[in-house]
């Protein structure tokens, strides 16, 4: 199933049995033609309020320095174009740096990058920890990134995020999201997070946190050495947790060699919706995480998985597979409790 944006905000698959709330898609704003004399602050790029190049051409050489520039709690847009380049920064966009949205130039061009890791010691010699290793961490509310690679570039090191989302309603389409263990931490239970046409890639609960989350059209790449995709967190009170819409689950590990989840919370909550998956994933689809107790807790589901890793009739007993009626309930607008993503 492909997403189809109109200028309404509801559609309804009729080919299929899940009906969907799709974003609204705004139109792209005017890319800068080639300038390499005339500073682009100066002749500013329309639709953008700031423009970022590593190379100096831009109103700010990082994009720390374009987000200290950001008004705090601004309700207007703040639009930020980063030109290609490779950004090693340790980045935080702050939690009164609200509605701030950033477009790379490409998304493989635009690579935001750092090495951290959670057993790196600190100038104290403790270890930073997990939630201490993001690339990128935003605790601002109604942030967006377009055409952008995320990245750790620790590689097997243990938990090394690439990006932590702490603020509501975050955005992310057409992009990157590279790491090993742990690349996608959507950590807090108040966030609704929005991933659509992404790539991300990891070993080991790459996808990890208590966020509520669609990934809609992603491909989700297991690489090899890990076991696990996602390992949600999902507080008791949340009705969804972690939702795949027409998703791609692919791989370079071999077959049987992974689990959709495992539940870093015991109320874990993981949806599969309409999703292939390649035979890196094991049969039994799902693991306990040696917590027994969490097998009448957390849950589990899938709807017309399709694929060599696609067959649902060797799935763990505690699993659930979605009547009609139940995949009918994740919708985006539903998921997200009235909020629709516009891209």
């Amino acid at each position: 199933m492909k997403s189809k944006f109109i200028k309404t905000t509801q559609c309804i698959l009729a080919t299929i049995v899940v009906a969907c709330t799709s974003p609204t898609l705004e139109s792209d704003a005017a890319m800068p033609e080639s300038n390499t004399k005339t500073s682009v602050s100066t002749q500013k790029m329309a639709g953008y309020n700031l423009v970022v190049d590593i190379n100096g051409t831009g109103d700010y050489k990082t994009i720390q320095q374009a987000f200290t520039a950001v008004t705090a709690n601004n309700t207007a847009e703040t639009k930020i174009f980063i030109k290609n380049g490779r950004y090693k920064e340790k980045l935080v966009l702050p939690k009164d740096k609200i509605n701030v949205t950033i477009v790379g130039e490409s998304k493989d061009g635009v690579i935001i990058t750092y090495n951290d890791y959670a057993s790196k010691l600190n100038s104290a010699g403790t270890a930073i920890g997990t939630s201490g290793s993001a690339s990128f961490v935003i605790t601002g509310s109604n942030f967006k990134a377009s055409s952008v690679t995320f990245e750790n570039s620790s590689g097997n090191v243990g938990q090394a995020v690439a990006v932590r989302v702490d603020g509501d309603k975050a955005i992310f389409n057409n992009c990157n999201f590279l790491g090993f263990q742990d690349t996608l931490y959507t950590r807090t239970d108040t966030s609704r997070q929005y991933y659509y046409k992404c790539y991300i890639a990891g070993a080991t609960d790459f996808i990890f946190g208590a966020s509520t989350a669609v990934f809609d059209q992603c491909q989700i790449f297991a690489k090899k050495g890990g076991t696990y995709i996602t390992a949600a967190s999902t507080s008791q009170t949340s009705k969804f947790g972690y939702v795949f819409l027409n998703c791609n689950l692919r791989t370079d590990s071999g077959k049987a060699t992974y689990y959709l989840g495992r539940p870093w919370g015991n109320y874990a909550k993981t949806v599969f919706i309409n999703c292939d998956m390649a035979n890196h994933i094991k049969p039994e689809g799902w693991h306990n995480w040696s917590k027994p107790e969490a097998e009448s807790t957390t849950f589990y589901g899938e709807y017309k998985s399709t694929g060599l890793g696609g067959n649902m009739s060797s799935r763990v007993k505690w699993s659930h597979p979605l009547s009609d009626a139940q995949a009918k309930e994740y919708t985006v607008s539903k998921i997200f409790n009235g909020w629709v993503p516009v891209l």
